[in-house]
């Protein structure tokens, strides 16, 4: 004789029999805690990756420059000959050298920003804390600051090529005012995508958690750290160009 069937009861929300059921499976359904550090972590290889095509846009026209002045293969043939002319460039180096000194300045209040963003990031699980109390600490704005500096940079630059200009150097003069326009223009344009970033920082960014805040103002610190050097580079060459 069969046995009478069994009535198998579903554990429902208040089920207290046996082990409880488990979630979060292959359909992500459960509560998972993101990985920041991941994030950080491809979000500085991505600028790494991003970096370097500028990188080596800059030493092309380097190169380019210096085998059109002779400096590389002197007297190899007779194009580079003819095209060896050296000419002195009257470049405003006071104005130069203040503009250096304000990006060198921004770059120092970008890693302000960027410690400052990391302590935010690790005090804040301890700030989630019920009865856990930090103290108030003021906020500095070393984001603000970066951007006025980096904005006043861009109005030196457009001073110098005003100045470059008004001394009758142009954009196609000589093969040596050519390329200062060309490299200080083209560090100018990756320069303004680095204010326009850390306006993102100041605004947008700001209403996301404090972790993703972290990661925006590292990979813009990194960056601008990055276009500091390249000025550095840029100006180190333009001296060649006496």
């Amino acid at each position: 004789m069969p046995s009478p069937p069994v009535n198998k009861v579903r554990p429902g929300p208040h089920w207290d029999g046996g082990a409880p059921p488990e979630f979060g499976g292959g359909g992500g359904g459960g509560d998972q805690i993101p990985d920041f550090g991941g994030r950080l972590h491809r979000a500085r290889l991505g600028l790494a990756v991003g970096l370097a095509p500028i990188l080596m846009l800059f030493l092309s026209f380097t190169a380019v420059y210096l085998v059109r002045q002779g400096w590389l293969f002197p007297d190899t043939d007779t194009l580079s000959a003819t095209l060896h002319v050296p000419t002195k460039l009257p470049l405003p180096w006071t104005l130069l050298l203040v503009n250096t000194l304000v990006l060198v300045l921004s770059s120092v209040t970008m890693e302000f920003a960027r410690r400052d963003a990391i302590r935010q990031a690790a005090l804040a699980p301890l700030r989630s804390i019920p009865g856990v109390s930090l103290g108030d600490e003021k906020a500095r704005p070393w984001l603000e600051m970066s951007t006025v500096l980096g904005v006043a940079f861009l109005v030196g630059q457009g001073w110098a090529w005003y100045e470059l200009d008004h001394r009758g150097f142009y954009l196609a003069t000589t093969s040596a005012s050519s390329f200062a326009y060309l490299l200080t223009g083209m560090h100018a344009v990756h320069l303004a995508g680095g204010v326009a970033a850390l306006v993102y920082a100041m605004t947008v960014s700001r209403h996301r958690p404090v972790e993703l805040q972290r990661i925006t103002i590292d990979v813009v610190a990194w960056y601008w750290h990055f276009m500091g050097a390249l000025w550095i580079y840029i100006f180190a060459l333009l001296l060649l160009m006496r």
